[in-house]
């Protein structure tokens, strides 16, 4: 009889842990979801409602809905070059960045080679210097090469990062060696091991590393501030800054112009989101 009342107890505290954990997953959930509900609800309605909402619950219900704010957007200045610009620079710098950190990444795990220890520690130990402790002498080097006003100054500077090379390294490492020894057996080389083998493996590892490096790059807006001087390669994050200065201000336009910026990201995780949490949860070989 006692031992039934145990096992009975012990299953209600295992239904109440469970149910707390999950009103607390959902209270977050709603925590990070109510300010994008709040950008995308802003966006379609007219400038007296949101401004008369902003400060209350009514900011989350959708009223008067239209598309105005976002045709203004593209009438006040040309988003599309905008869009363009930050495609082509993002899109460089995560296509190219994860060819570059991954080889990077594979020479350090499998290859033997003098100061190969020393070369990587220095590579995590940078992983805590902030980019803006560099950015000047950076943008001195840059300008003396004549990159200022271009796309390539706005990709080059972020295509092999420290951290990326420490995830693919990490990933790495949690491959069998044998699968690589079965492969040089029968006469591949490090190139077409890397990939014909590992890369096609590497799956989860590459969406979290172009999911970050995509979310990082997007919103970046020192770097290409201190780059350019006009309208023709600035990305979206130095226009949003430039259409928030504008008088006067509309915040229903302001918040079509975010929604416009935040929408891809979210599209980004929603395609890769399967790769990114195995990534994140699993090891040993991830595919």
């Amino acid at each position: 009889m006692i031992i039934e009342k145990l096992t009975r107890s012990r299953r209600f505290m295992k239904r109440v842990s469970a149910l707390l954990r999950y009103l607390g997953m959902v209270t977050l959930g709603l925590f990070f979801i109510f300010p994008i509900v709040f950008l995308l609800v802003s966006s379609l309605k007219p400038e007296y409602l949101v401004a008369r909402d902003m400060s209350s619950l009514m900011a989350f219900i959708p009223r008067d809905i239209s598309l105005k704010n976002y045709f203004d957007v593209f009438n006040e200045m040309p988003f599309h070059r905008f869009m363009l610009n930050s495609l082509i620079i993002v899109g460089s710098i995560v296509s190219i960045g994860v060819l570059v950190n991954s080889m990077a990444a594979y020479a350090f795990s499998r290859l033997r080679w003098k100061g190969r220890d020393l070369i990587l520690g220095i590579i995590v130990a940078s992983m805590i210097i902030p980019f803006e402790a560099i950015s000047i002498p950076l943008l001195l080097e840059v300008n003396k090469f004549n990159w200022i006003d271009t796309y390539f100054v706005q990709i080059i500077v972020f295509i092999a990062m420290p951290l990326y090379i420490f995830l693919f390294y990490q990933f790495f490492l949690g491959i069998p060696e044998d699968i690589e020894t079965a492969a040089k057996i029968d006469g591949a080389g490090y190139f077409l091991i890397f990939f014909k083998i590992i890369l096609p493996i590497s799956k989860p590892v590459i969406a979290t590393v172009a999911i970050l490096n995509f979310i990082q790059q997007w919103g970046n807006f020192l770097w290409p501030l201190m780059v350019t001087r006009g309208f023709e390669v600035r990305p979206l994050p130095v226009a949003m800054q430039a259409f928030f200065g504008m008088n006067p201000r509309i915040w229903g336009d302001i918040m079509a112009f975010a929604s416009m910026i935040t929408i891809p990201v979210l599209i980004l995780f929603l395609v890769f989101q399967k790769w990114f949490v195995k990534s994140v949860a699993s090891s040993g070989i991830k595919g």
